[in-house]
């Protein structure tokens, strides 16, 4: 079924993602924190409140708020956006820190993404970890969802695999965000076969997504170690993983956080992307959608935020 969503239509999806996001990244950031243990989320007992997100947010909220003011991704505005509201104390990377200097300080964004890691451009999960509320937003066309993540990648991430994750992402979040509308749940191996064919397939993220879909079903420890958990901070040790649990836990958010939390690794950032991608099918305070108390623990967003 063909169809085009609306600007309210696309924003209230976008938010929900949004949400989902900034709940992911704020809650599992405490599980970097002393004394923190996975398996307390796992019996149902929350971390103290106020829960603060990280740059994982702040970038996502740039994003969103571009496309509310124009519709698409406008890349000299997003760059400006992302180097002006960056706040060090978020927990940004040293290689985003440079690439962002450089902007802010005049250097064109394309200049300064390329100079990243000796000239091979960032394949850091950065550019995977701010989209999926873009993927929501073009629910109603994963050609324009890919094309917009391209976009809101290139301007710090120059590498093709920084390129790929963010292109999986969004389709996944654009994908599970149609299904909402249509009232149906994909099976969890049409949801990756669908991600996967809108990825570059030389990249190793197309290729991870692919060995997700054969590890539907298996236990979490062999899925992390043929798939990663973010430890490496690259798209291509995260991508994969974050999209089997969101194929895995479409419908049940808090399931999704929970198994992110238990992977370790860069848990705020796989629990960003995989809450991204379910709270875009899931919605917020629905039956296995983002629980409004977590909502409410979480830090509130910026003021500037859609």
């Amino acid at each position: 079924m063909s169809f085009t969503l609306f600007a309210d239509a696309r924003l209230a999806l976008a938010r929900d993602s949004l949400a989902g996001l900034s709940t992911g990244d704020a809650l599992g950031a405490r599980y970097f924190a002393p004394g923190a243990r996975p398996e307390d989320l796992a019996a149902g007992v929350l971390p103290p409140a106020p829960w603060e997100w990280t740059d994982d947010t702040e970038m996502a909220c740039s994003v969103l708020a571009g496309l509310a003011e124009s519709g698409d991704v406008d890349r000299d505005r997003l760059a400006l956006a992302f180097a002006e509201r960056c706040d060090p104390r978020r927990g940004y990377g040293a290689g985003a820190m440079l690439i962002l200097r450089l902007i802010r300080t005049g250097t064109p964004w394309p200049v300064a993404a390329a100079s990243a890691f000796d000239g091979q451009g960032s394949c850091g999960n950065g550019a995977a970890m701010r989209v999926g509320p873009l993927g929501a937003y073009f629910a109603d066309s994963t050609v324009r969802a890919a094309a917009q993540a391209r976009a809101s990648a290139e301007v710090t991430h120059a590498h093709p695999e920084g390129i790929a994750g963010a292109v999986a992402v969004a389709v996944a979040a654009a994908l599970a965000a149609r299904a909402r509308l249509d009232g149906h749940r994909p099976a969890p191996e049409r949801l990756l076969a669908g991600i996967a064919g809108a990825v570059d397939p030389g990249t190793e993220v197309h290729r991870s997504v692919h060995r997700a879909a054969g590890l539907l079903g298996r236990p979490l420890s062999r899925v992390v170690a043929a798939l990663g958990n973010g430890s490496r901070v690259t798209a291509q040790d995260t991508v994969g993983f974050t999209l089997w649990v969101a194929a895995t836990h479409l419908d049940d958010y808090p399931a999704a956080i929970r198994v992110c939390v238990q992977a370790g690794g860069d848990v705020d950032t796989t629990a960003a992307i995989a809450g991204a991608v379910v709270a875009a099918y899931t919605g917020v305070g629905t039956p296995g959608g983002v629980p409004e108390p977590w909502l409410a623990a979480r830090e509130p967003l910026p003021t500037w935020a859609p």
